[in-house]
């Protein structure tokens, strides 16, 4: 059966995603040249790059394979990265999807670790388990990359293991060649669990920068 896929905006206390549009361009070819030394295994533009990435992008989305979305800060109004979703896998046999991806996914040195990469996810999770009705989000990233695996577990989703040679390698120097992948999953019977747990760690930023605010939990 089919299935258009289509991101909506996301409106988050930390984050807003936004679908990816040219008008992104500046701020996501200024996010990128920050401070490259954390993007050793993940596809993040230089700024020279950031028009062709984000046609490739558009282009992903036109075919139906991609929903890909600017991650623009509240604070500052600035895109500050991107994340899509990815890989949608439609019910055999009736309409909606079982299973979505949540990949292509970097932020700027200075937003990571204020909470908009956990905000971010919540915000896209709840959107594929409460209004997609999905069985299961997939995560994936380089086997090699333990920060990345070390971010993906801390927002709830399970190791499954390595999937071997499985897709090509975004290092440096590895133009051509092969990754192992390790693949996470978050399982709609784990859900509520999983965004109980997401909502007090934005909760916990939240009370961080705004002390005594009383602040409401993300919509």
């Amino acid at each position: 059966m089919s299935f258009t896929l289509e991101g909506p905006v996301l409106e988050g206390t930390l984050v807003r995603l936004e679908p990816l549009e040219h008008r992104h361009a500046a701020d996501l070819a200024a996010a990128a040249e920050e401070d490259r030394s954390s993007y050793r295994f993940t596809w993040v533009p230089t700024a020279a790059e950031v028009e062709g990435y984000i046609d490739a992008q558009l282009a992903r989305a036109a075919a139906g394979k991609l929903a890909p979305y600017a991650q623009v800060e509240q604070t500052s109004g600035r895109a500050v990265g991107a994340t899509a979703y990815w890989d949608p896998r439609p019910w055999p046999t009736r309409s909606g999807l079982y299973a979505i991806e949540v990949g292509f996914t970097w932020l700027t040195a200075s937003a990571q670790g204020t909470g908009v990469n956990t905000e971010a996810k919540y915000l896209l999770f709840r959107h594929a388990f409460e209004n997609w009705e999905v069985a299961r989000v997939d995560l994936k990233t380089d086997a090699r990359n333990g920060r990345s695996r070390a971010a993906i577990e801390g927002v709830g989703a399970r190791f499954e293991g390595v999937l071997r040679n499985w897709s090509r390698s975004w290092a440096p120097g590895e133009d051509g060649q092969l990754r192992d992948s390790a693949i996470f999953s978050i399982t709609a019977a784990e859900w509520p669990e999983c965004q109980a747990r997401l909502e007090q760690r934005i909760a916990r930023v939240l009370a961080r920068i705004q002390p005594g605010a009383d602040l409401p939990a993300p919509t």
